[in-house]
């Protein structure tokens, strides 16, 4: 058995195919287009980055100079969006046991600094944030709100509300290995009537058709890769892969806003009609965890029910992970890419922020969190090894 984090997380055999045979037939966006605007109600753009939408709803929002506040546990692609688009960033600090920052954080730092004209919501791992007084504090002191739902499609906050449901805008990100995996792709969704960006397509980027092409063959590369790793093959083509530059990598980026190739959205689509099935199995793999766990200390950070939660990944706080993660490379569970390893993560582009230390708990979650898969391809006997792995490791600390 081997199991992975990441690296195709998500794809089997008919997603193959389908993303090496999709065509560009226009009727494939202008079907996922009216699918989301059905499902989130609002006007609906789509890119070929979830960051790109971000930054359109920035762009629509028109305040630049004006302060952005977000989660201090985060990705770099958000701080990048924001200070892209001429905003600054007002990093707002996680509550103790939990992924999220809380209402009395998110009020004092408005009150610290009037500037904060936008907050972003991301539900962090797909657990969702108390929604509630944030929301109704964003409404009377005129804070624009959007929802990122990188991590948290399909989420339900306690309040009831489907995640997407409740700010001015809502973006999503189709990157891989998220919940609804396109390989790539972003879509905003404009749901407050008082912005409007019409037309804006016009003026985007194509995707070139060399990144398109990688593009199509990541799902059969990393399908190859994971299916062979065991014998020594896929280790050596992923090797190969990375070398020449053959993977695609989620974390490129340029200063365009592109168009998202209609292929994509065929794919997109179809992740959405499986969309409950997906949650399903998530929900069972995360239960699974949560209850077999010798060590309940490991699982203090999850703060809301597992049933709400889209469950993209499920964490683990513990202070020696490093040891960890070599013991489970030895039982063939790999499991080293950490979301997130620092504040504004990936590691490798913090110095290109302009974080210094302002979350004192978003860094010591970061130290210590670990994260197991919950996608399609980690079966409930594979998670039960997982957890009898760990446990096995637990007894010899």
């Amino acid at each position: 058995m081997t199991v992975f984090n990441s690296l195709g997380s998500n794809y089997y055999f008919g997603f193959v195919f389908r993303a090496i045979f999709a065509n560009n037939n226009e009727s494939h966006r202008t079907n996922l287009k009216t699918f989301l605007g059905q499902k989130y109600l609002g006007q609906v753009i789509l890119t070929y980055k979830g960051r790109e939408a971000i930054r359109l709803a920035l762009r629509a929002i028109n305040q630049k100079g004006a302060t952005v506040a977000v989660c201090g546990y985060t990705c770099f692609a958000v701080y990048d969006a924001i200070v892209k688009e001429g905003y600054g960033v007002e990093y707002l600090d996680i509550e103790k046991n939990t992924l999220h920052f809380s209402y009395e954080t998110f009020k004092k730092s408005f009150e610290n600094n009037p500037k904060i004209k936008v907050l972003i919501i991301q539900n962090t791992l797909g657990y969702p944030c108390d929604i509630g007084r944030i929301a109704d504090f964003c409404k009377a002191n005129n804070i624009i709100l959007i929802e990122d739902l990188a991590h948290s499609i399909g989420a339900v906050y306690p309040n009831k509300q489907e995640a997407g449901t409740v700010g001015d805008f809502t973006v999503l990100s189709f990157s891989q290995d998220k919940v609804i995996d396109g390989i790539s792709g972003g879509a905003l969704i404009i749901k407050n009537q008082a912005f409007n960006l019409q037309g804006i397509e016009q003026n985007f980027s194509q995707v070139p058709n060399n990144k398109q092409f990688i593009d199509r063959l990541y799902p059969l590369f990393t399908f190859k890769i994971r299916k062979t790793y065991a014998f020594g093959i896929g280790k050596l083509l992923h090797a190969f892969l990375k070398k020449f530059h053959l993977l695609s990598n989620p974390m490129s980026d340029s200063a365009d806003i592109h168009e998202l190739p209609a292929w994509y959205c065929s794919l997109i689509y179809k992740e959405f009609l499986n969309l409950e099935k997906n949650l399903a199995h998530r929900k069972v793999i995360a239960t699974l965890y949560f209850e077999k766990f010798q060590s309940k200390t490991l699982i203090s950070v999850i703060d809301r029910p597992i049933p709400t939660s889209s469950n993209v990944r499920f964490p683990l706080m513990l202070n020696n992970r490093e040891s960890l993660i070599a013991y489970l490379k030895k039982k063939k569970i790999f499991i080293s890419d950490i979301w997130y390893d620092c504040p504004i993560a990936p590691k490798q582009f913090l110095s290109q922020t302009n974080y210094t230390n302002q979350c004192p708990r978003a860094d010591s979650i970061a130290a210590q969190m670990l994260n197991l898969p919950t996608h399609r391809n980690v079966s409930e006997k594979m998670a039960q090894k997982i957890i009898a792995v760990i446990n096995k490791w637990l007894t010899l600390q």
